[in-house]
């Protein structure tokens, strides 16, 4: 059940409860436990929702979750106030450094990254034309609201909170949550950046990972030295309380770097994230081990996503399978194989994108240079079969640039037929314009002889050992 907190102190809050109660019907009930300034009093259920009114704003109530009836999360619906025009946005909760604006000094709400990253989704298919959507670092109390929850706000100012439209849009949002779990598997914490948040909002959008508690540049000044006792516990809060093991720093922030990996968490990039997902964590990490690091170029191919661990997999079909060389009790075994120098280096001279992309879609991962844009040293392959698919793809590439290919079980032959300078000069052919006119395949003039292209051409063979 997610519970609904509407402010009766936030004008906003209070229009987004009436879009609530406008799109939906509602059970009324009674509750007279609890003083009616305290969500006691008139409150409303409906399938998988309850929401109560309170008198105070949302940032000075704490453990606002007792007011409900066992709730799984619970949702703040707000205004946003701030020079950003409409916008409707969202954010976790908590302080870490001084709570200048409710709750505890150095102290975070529990998150609820994966009903965030379903939210921003509804955000984009029901607001207005004229709002932006976004996400915030982590700024206000209540630091403990006892499950997971958010803060849901429609921004920024006296239009945009007396806005029909956008208060809708906010409660459709809301409802749209209806059966999505506060948490997933892959979460991670940020550190660093604006109070607005574009990169760890792009990793919610564009991967499989979600965000937790976000510290922003002005989040860490508050926070002070990292080694310090209160900032370690906050840091260990933010991890703990976003379900999270990996963090994404933005700038260089060397103290807090050696206080997250001190706490047994892991500091990763943006890239590795990127690359990451879709890929079991237990085979990136034995990867990484064995053959590179994704900093270091390491970047994973199509075949990846297939495999994982027996905890990763839900492949339970016994099917016999036996015959295929590529197969493995193990669903992490690979091995490792050099990927052929000159080849590589001749295929990315006829392209260099089809290159990676002939190697991407065999290999399980494969080492980089260049930013990862250029194959060059060792891949992991499931086994031969695959090992020999990427070798069948680059030889295909080499189709457009020779005039023969040929396989054997060694090397890869290649020939072609070409202009030969040395023939042409023993014709009497001068460099000049005669020799472009022969290598293009035009026939040429010399002392009233004429020389065809044939006469100048000569078959070469090139081999590449694989």
């Amino acid at each position: 059940m997610i519970a609904v907190v509407v402010s009766r102190a936030d004008y906003a809050s209070e229009h987004i409860g009436e879009q609530l109660h406008s799109k939906a019907e509602w059970m009324e009930n009674e509750d007279d436990s609890r003083p009616d300034a305290d969500g006691g009093g008139t409150y409303y259920q409906r399938e998988g929702f309850e929401l109560r009114e309170f008198e105070s704003l949302h940032l000075d109530i704490e453990n606002v979750a007792e007011a409900f009836s066992n709730p799984e999360m619970l949702v703040f619906a707000s205004r946003h106030s701030g020079d950003t025009g409409p916008l409707l946005t969202a954010h976790f909760t908590g302080n870490f450094g001084p709570a200048e604006y409710g709750g505890a000094d150095g102290k975070l709400a529990e998150t609820s990254p994966n009903a965030q990253k379903k939210l921003l989704d509804s955000f984009d298919e029901h607001a207005p034309e004229s709002y932006e959507v976004g996400m915030e670092c982590t700024h206000h109390g209540p630091s403990e609201v006892r499950v997971p929850s958010m803060f849901v706000e429609l921004g920024s100012g006296d239009e945009q909170w007396n806005d029909s439209d956008a208060a809708r849009a906010v409660a459709q949002a809301i409802l749209d949550l209806h059966g999505v779990e506060p948490t997933r598997e892959r979460q991670l914490v940020g550190f660093g950046g604006g109070h607005y948040v574009p990169r760890f909002e792009r990793i919610v959008r564009e991967t499989d990972w979600a965000v937790g508690h976000i510290a922003s540049d002005w989040n860490l000044e508050e926070l002070g030295s990292p080694d310090e006792s209160q900032a370690r516990e906050t840091i260990r809060q933010a991890f703990e309380r976003s379900g999270a093991e990996y963090a994404v720093c933005e700038g260089e922030y060397p103290e807090l770097e050696s206080v997250v990996a001190d706490l047994g968490y892991r500091l990763v990039s943006e890239t590795w994230v990127r690359e990451v997902s879709g890929v079991s964590l237990s085979l990136a990490e034995k990867l990484e081990t064995e053959l590179s690091s994704v900093e270091s170029g390491l970047r994973f191919g199509e075949v990846a996503g297939s495999m994982g661990t027996a905890a990763d997999t839900d492949d339970t079909d016994d099917t016999d399978d036996a015959d295929d060389p590529n197969d493995a009790d193990d669903p992490n075994e690979f091995e490792i194989v050099p990927l052929p120098d000159d080849l590589l280096d001749s295929a990315t001279g006829i392209d260099r994108e089809e290159t990676r992309d002939a190697v991407a879609k065999h290999a399980i991962a494969f080492e980089t240079e260049q930013g990862g844009t250029r194959v060059s040293g060792r891949a992991a392959v499931r086994g031969p079969d695959d090992y020999d698919a990427i070798i069948d793809a680059l030889a295909a590439l080499l189709d457009r640039k020779y005039d023969e290919v040929e396989r054997t079980p060694d090397e890869i032959v290649v020939r072609e037929t070409g202009f030969d300078p040395e023939k042409a000069r023993k014709l009497g052919v001068s460099e000049g314009p005669k020799f472009g006119k022969l290598s293009a395949g035009t026939a040429v003039t010399v002392a009233e002889r004429t020389i065809p292209p044939e006469a100048v051409r000569t078959e070469r063979t090139h081999r590449f050992s694989i």
